[in-house]
């Protein structure tokens, strides 16, 4: 009988295992990995296969939501960030074909488009594509605050972001929604509870941390890295925007527990002042906006917007701020040629400055001019009679958007400390009689105008 050798035996079971672990490599490399699309060939001027994936990536999502004629544009701060550097050259040559994969190579673990809203249909069609062409997708929704109000806090959801992963690649796809006061608006990321949070790296995402609101860009046509896209068209100002764009929302459920306690007032004069202090509000952003002066709900006027997201209609004035530094001598003659006359100017420019004009009947526009110091920041009064200032000292604060009155508009973002320094702690509590020289919580007694400066200091038209 023949003898076995056992070395053999295990030498011939190695070489099978070797070329059966061969084959499956081959297998999986030139044909499942391609088919899901794990490995992706050069593109032109790409320093590694890792590079060549994100733009192959970009192309696939591309020609996905081309087949279904959706229209998106590119948002992605990095991107545009180096688009903008060669904006010039871009503009020039749109369809020019690309030396070098320069853009969409850049390392990142993602790329951000834009979706409005109103410009497609959610077809499930889209999704199934997708999972054919290997893309694995997940939709966050949640609460569309649109149809939230004094009379409904609806609850109905929408879909906000959409992200689209295919090997070590993620799109992220941010849905711009139109709100009334005619700008673009994208709700935060929030990830249910059954959300696999490994899936991408959410906390990076730039346009998931907060709400945003935007102005509709002018978009531009262009070819990048041999990709058509469409971008805004001035990428700069959009980054711009970007950096100061997070929005908050009226809080209507508070707004509804406020009113439970303290009834609003739905008097014939309570209706027909709200409705000049609208008309106002909007007639002065319009004004400061074509200065280009950036101003907020300042006093009174921000009170009402946090406490029961409307004018206060005792109130009888409209109240904004704005940065002394951000002060242009035209805004008295922009105002006047809008037909509000200058009512009255106290201070300075380099001290105390107040502005006051006369709208309809008797709604005053109040500007407030605040003054920034190490710690804190604050704003003048002037009792006229008597030439005493006043100082209103406020913490510091970052300025967000909020949409009040149908307007778009800024507030501080740090609202409730905002709130309380003018107010104090019960300023949930209305109050209807109201002493600027002693009621608010934050004044201070800043000495007497020098009486050879009253002239300059106390104007009174």
């Amino acid at each position: 009988m023949l003898k076995i050798n056992k070395n053999v035996v295990l030498a011939l079971l190695s070489l099978t295992s070797l070329v059966f672990l061969l084959f499956q490599l081959y297998y999986y490399k030139f044909y499942v990995s391609q088919k899901n699309g794990a490995v992706f060939s050069k593109v032109r001027g790409s320093q590694s296969g890792q590079d060549s994936t994100r733009w192959h990536v970009v192309r696939k999502f591309l020609g996905l939501i081309s087949s279904h004629n959706i229209q998106v544009y590119l948002i992605d701060p990095l991107i545009l960030g180096l688009v903008d550097k060669d904006i010039e050259q871009i503009r020039s040559s749109p369809d020019g074909p690309s030396p070098e994969c320069k853009y969409f190579c850049a390392p990142r673990e993602f790329t951000t488009f834009a979706l409005l809203d109103k410009t497609w249909k959610h077809e499930a069609g889209l999704f199934r594509t997708a999972e054919k062409m290997g893309f694995q997708w997940l939709k966050i929704i949640n609460k569309d605050p649109r149809l939230d109000g004094m009379d409904d806090l609806s609850g109905i959801e929408i879909p906000l972001h959409y992200i689209f992963k295919l090997t070590s690649h993620a799109i992220h796809l941010v849905v711009f929604y139109e709100r009334s006061g005619n700008y673009l608006w994208h709700g935060p990321l929030r990830l249910k509870q059954h959300t696999d949070r490994k899936f991408v790296p959410f906390r990076k995402l730039h346009f998931g941390r907060y709400p945003g609101a935007y102005e509709k860009p002018e978009l531009l046509p262009v070819s990048i890295d041999d990709l058509k896209v469409q971008i805004p068209k001035n990428p700069s100002d959009f980054l711009e925007e970007m950096s100061h764009s997070r929005f908050l929302e009226c809080r209507y459920r508070e707004a509804r527990t406020f009113f439970q306690l303290y009834p609003d007032d739905a008097s014939l004069d309570a209706v027909e002042f709200r409705k000049k202090a609208k008309s106002l509000l909007h007639l002065a952003a319009l004004t400061l906006n074509n200065l280009g002066v950036k101003f907020w709900l300042s006093s009174g006027t921000c009170l009402g917007w946090y406490r029961q997201c409307n004018v206060i209609p005792h109130s009888k004035d409209v109240d904004l701020g704005v940065f002394i530094r951000d002060y242009k001598a035209d805004i008295i003659p922009a105002f006047q040629k809008a037909g509000l006359p200058l009512k009255h100017k106290f201070g300075k420019v380099e001290d105390s400055l107040e502005l006051s004009f006369q709208g309809e009947d008797d709604v005053k526009l109040e500007t407030f001019f605040l003054y920034e110091e190490d710690d804190h920041i604050w704003n003048g009064g002037t009792q006229a009679k008597s030439g005493k200032k006043f100082k209103y000292l406020f913490p510091k604060f970052t300025l967000c958007w909020t949409e009040f009155v149908e307007l778009k508009v800024h507030v501080p973002c740090e609202t409730l400390q905002y709130v309380e320094a003018n107010y104090g702690p019960d300023w949930k509590v209305p109050v209807k009689t109201w002493d600027w020289k002693t009621s608010p919580s934050n004044v201070q007694y800043n000495g007497v105008w020098p009486v050879d400066e009253w002239d300059n200091v106390i104007q009174i038209y």
